[in-house]
């Protein structure tokens, strides 16, 4: 039986998982720009992150993030540049094609490192990690074990929910295209990466 404390811990999670932020946003772009299964991959790049921030967390380097105001600038501002490289590149994009035009061919790698980066250069995902666990971990159990098996449930649900997410946007993004709104819905999304990335900039600890 699954102790109380777990369950919590998953709801949490569950919550966080469909909250809105900066990976549903590149999910709406890459499912727009490139397609269903560019956006999967995406999705793995994403998941595979919390692992990493379980891991950072477990260890103890998530610490730095949290104390440091040096360390947790640089993140933020390394996160924040890149969600707003993402977001010009797609309106830039946007402008070059026509709304007819068939999804952006990229390499499989490119869309999983996209994901990864943006998840892992989040210094707030980093921060939630490290104040979150804690609570729901037995301290006399092995941490990182524990750390890493809620990261994976993190994982999948975030995998089934930003994989339905892409499956409903490429349908809506299928027929659109077909009203030529399609560069528009790129732009928008663009947008909101720009203002993600600048919320992000600003953002305090």
């Amino acid at each position: 039986m699954i102790e109380p404390r777990v369950l919590a811990g998953l709801a949490v999670l569950a919550l966080l998982t469909i909250s809105p932020g900066a990976d549903m946003a590149l999910i709406a772009r890459i499912t727009v720009t490139r397609g269903r299964r560019a956006a999967f991959l995406t999705t793995l790049g994403i998941c595979s992150g919390l692992l990493v921030h379980a891991s950072a967390s477990a260890l103890g380097l998530s610490v730095i993030l949290a104390t440091s105001a040096e360390a947790f600038t640089i993140v933020k501002i390394a996160g924040a540049a890149y969600l707003t490289y993402l977001g010009v590149r797609s309106i830039l994009e946007s402008l070059r094609h026509t709304p007819e035009s068939a999804p952006t061919i990229v390499r499989p790698g490119t869309s999983f490192v996209q994901g990864l980066l943006n998840n892992v250069l989040n210094p707030k995902v980093a921060v939630f990690y490290l104040t979150f666990l804690p609570q729901f971990i037995d301290p006399a159990g092995n941490v990182l074990a524990q750390s890493l098996l809620f990261a994976v449930a993190h994982a999948v649900m975030g995998i089934v929910w930003l994989s339905a997410y892409a499956y409903v946007l490429a349908r809506l993004s299928s027929f659109f295209a077909h009203h030529g709104v399609r560069a528009w819905l790129e732009r928008v999304t663009g947008a909101v990466l720009v203002g993600l990335g600048l919320r992000l900039a600003f953002e305090r600890r």
